[in-house]
């Protein structure tokens, strides 16, 4: 059996959530289950449930791992759900249980999970478009240690797809 990649979307909460990161964050879920790979998020709402809504549409595997200790908080689109109990510090089982990450937008928690990521050297993609606190290093490094550019694409699909030219 041949394990499914697993990509992680991150992005905006409910604060701070507009449209235009929902649907970025829809149409990303969707390419990923049609990619064939397993949806990875926060599992809570804003760009998480957005994503997770748009894999589920497409028959994919969605997993949701939460920070608080309690699996109902999970929105209603997540197959798997791991409530972790570990606030914050749960930004590093996200980074590290993906293959590669997809920013959608995004504040300091969303910047949190892309330093770890960083610093685990994951592949990240980022769409060009949204802001968010990880806009400043598209197409760049977070630091001089250049573990890992951050490619930035213009659409959900071309996101998708240049991660797992990376990744596959």
């Amino acid at each position: 059996m041949v394990k499914k990649l697993q990509i992680l979307v991150i992005g905006h909460n409910d604060n701070g959530c507009m449209e235009i990161h929902k649907k970025a964050a829809y149409e990303t879920g969707l390419e990923i289950a049609r990619s064939d790979c397993v949806l990875i998020t926060g599992g809570l709402g804003g760009v998480m449930n957005a994503a997770s809504r748009g894999a589920h549409d497409a028959g994919g595997i969605t997993v949701g791992i939460l920070p608080q200790d309690n699996p109902s908080l999970a929105n209603p689109y997540c197959d798997i759900v791991i409530p972790t109990g570990m606030g914050l510090t749960r930004d590093f089982l996200n980074a590290l249980s993906a293959d590669g990450i997809v920013i959608v937008g995004g504040g300091s928690g969303t910047l949190s999970e892309v330093c770890a990521a960083y610093m685990y050297k994951k592949p990240m993609v980022a769409i060009r478009g949204l802001g968010g606190a990880a806009s400043q290093f598209i197409d760049d490094y977070i630091d001089h240690r250049k573990n890992v550019k951050i490619i930035g694409v213009d659409t959900p699909a071309e996101a998708v797809r240049k991660l797992l030219e990376i990744i596959a």
